[in-house]
């Protein structure tokens, strides 16, 4: 009882933060709200039962107080108007972007994200690919302009997310190259329109939840684990599988949706260099998502018959809801098609 109290509690400061912070109009509401934001979910990372999750709650906390004094120092230099060369050479603005991107995880900046991801449970990972990227993408997108910075930014972020996600076997640090990769497309769009990035944010998330809430209930933290799943029904699997390709981006499924409104949109801004490079990078990131739905599917392996009795009446609820709300890409890709 005491557990729960105080994790509703964090949990209602953490999301207080993040309002406070995208709803200031001024950049300390901003900084406050980030900080009230940091030290909120620091206890819900933490677990008296295991030192490797309190180790990563440790890494976290270093981590983040970097970019915090970052934007702090950034916030003084725009206040001192006498520095001009520093305005000119937007110097302040660089640090903040940088800052942001710390926060979140963005390359050039992502190495601590997989490590803090690695070794904490399914449902902290949820709310540190989701809710903890809504108040520095809200900042980024204050001071955001193209520029060779923001060009490296995005094109490392997606070279980053597909390498980086080939040669791992835990599914906690697939995901989270995964969210370095989406990052790069959420920035780019960020610099085209206000609302294309926020479309794609909506969407990834719920492609998150879905993908994170199946790896929960079916209790799946490595690759090796997938090939254990032999004896769940195919249709689980066959769930599984369109779930993860619509979060890879694959048409016509929900996750192509945004991707293909931000491919639209770069070319419409002449911007069609930097769209080739991400579209050929992104087919990398399908190679791990498919080779987890494959190990599941069509390698054939020995079954254990004392895993036979495996209960997925949730696993499959979940699931079948989600995978219908990712389906129905098809039908919204298609009309936006039609009457282009």
């Amino acid at each position: 009882m005491y557990n729960n109290s105080m994790k509703l509690l964090f949990l209602s400061s953490l999301m207080m933060g993040t309002i406070l912070s995208i709803s200031s109009n001024n950049w300390l509401g901003i900084w406050m709200g980030l900080e009230i934001n940091l030290l909120s979910i620091i206890p819900l990372l933490t677990d008296n039962k295991n030192m490797m999750i309190n180790e990563s709650s440790i890494k976290y906390f270093i981590i983040q107080a970097m970019p915090s004094t970052m934007l702090l120092i950034s916030i003084l230099l725009i206040q001192m108007k006498y520095m001009i060369w520093l305005e000119k050479e937007n110097i302040p603005s660089m640090m903040i972007m940088s800052s942001m991107m710390m926060k979140m995880g963005a390359a050039p900046f992502h190495f601590w994200l997989p490590e803090v991801m690695g070794s904490t449970s399914w449902m902290n990972c949820l709310i540190l690919l989701t809710w903890q990227k809504i108040a520095p993408m809200m900042t980024l997108s204050y001071c955001i302009k193209m520029s060779s910075f923001t060009f490296t930014v995005i094109l490392m972020g997606i070279i980053v997310g597909a390498m980086g996600g080939l040669n791992q076997t835990s599914l906690r640090q697939i995901m989270a190259y995964s969210s370095i990769s989406h990052l790069g497309w959420m920035i780019s769009s960020m610099v085209i329109s206000e609302n294309t990035w926020e479309l794609y944010l909506c969407i990834y998330f719920l492609l998150n939840i879905a993908v994170i809430m199946m790896f929960s209930s079916m209790k799946l933290f490595f690759l090796n684990q997938a090939y254990l799943s032999g004896n769940l029904k195919m249709e689980i699997k066959f769930l599984m599988m369109l779930s993860l390709l619509s979060l890879g981006g694959l048409p016509p499924m929900l996750g192509f949706l945004p991707k293909w409104i931000v491919i639209q949109s770069l070319i419409d801004n002449n911007m069609t260099t930097i769209m080739f490079l991400m579209v050929t990078f992104t087919t990398i990131t399908l190679y791990y998502y498919m080779r987890i739905s494959f190990s599941a599917i069509i390698m054939s392996h020995t079954e254990n018959s004392w895993l036979m009795g495996i209960k997925i009446n949730k696993s499959k609820m979940i699931l079948s809801v989600m995978t219908t709300i990712s389906m129905l890409g098809l039908i919204c890709t298609s009309s936006l098609m039609l009457f282009y």
